[in-house]
């Protein structure tokens, strides 16, 4: 579980119920390439993939770890000295608040990145006139996310959703994990012909990492 050193909410609920957070970095050089940031996880994910790394944050309505208030106190200390805060999971888009959580964190002068699947087609193209970067996920084909998200209209939100984002204008990349759990040799054919489609030439393919994960049949 995404940890830090500022202390959990004793009380277990968020402040002003704003956002549900499961875990923050106050500091990262990894999740937005070439920016000094910190990373507000946020709690619960409608998709459940085998390979995910931190399962502990699928769970929607598990308690929040830090308060909203605590992570704004945070923040104000450190402008100046980051570059920017990144939403990351779980799945953000879940937070029906996030696009005011984020206006927060942009009226503190942070520039905004975010991690997203794209689960929410609707949702992503509210906040995405606030965000300077995003990290997409493309999982698989289209036909083959419900595989392995266990969610029926995945692989057509994820498409509508990555549609919009290349509309906007917003910096963004886009990335695949390799399960080798999932991904025979069908399945990554179809995905390289996913990619090729979508014209991404410089898309990223993750190395699946056991560390974190759930048991798994071999």
């Amino acid at each position: 579980m995404p940890g830090s050193d500022i202390g959990t909410a004793a009380s277990g609920v968020w402040d002003r119920g704003l956002i549900r957070i499961g875990g923050f970095a106050p500091v990262s050089f990894a999740d937005w390439p070439g920016e000094i940031s910190a990373v507000i996880f946020c709690q619960g994910c409608p998709w459940d993939c085998g390979y995910c790394h931190n399962p502990d944050l699928i769970p929607a309505r598990a308690p929040s770890r830090y308060g909203w208030d605590q992570i704004l106190g945070f923040l104000r200390q450190r402008r100046g000295l980051l570059d920017g805060v990144v939403f990351s999971g779980g799945e953000p888009l879940l937070q029906k608040h996030l696009p005011a959580a984020m206006a927060a964190v942009k009226e503190l002068g942070f520039r905004l990145g975010l991690h997203t699947g794209g689960a929410y087609p609707a949702r992503f193209g509210r906040v995405l006139p606030l965000l300077d970067w995003v990290g997409f996920d493309i999982k698989a084909a289209p036909q083959d996310y419900p595989d392995l998200t266990h969610s029926r209209r995945s692989g057509d939100d994820a498409m509508e959703s990555f549609r919009l984002l290349r509309r906007s204008g917003v910096p963004f990349e886009t990335r695949t994990t390799l399960d080798p759990y999932f991904f025979t040799p069908p399945r990554l054919f179809r995905l390289e012909q996913t990619i090729r489609a979508l014209g991404l030439n410089d898309h990223r393919m993750q190395d699946y990492r056991e560390t974190g994960t759930r048991p798994r049949a071999g």
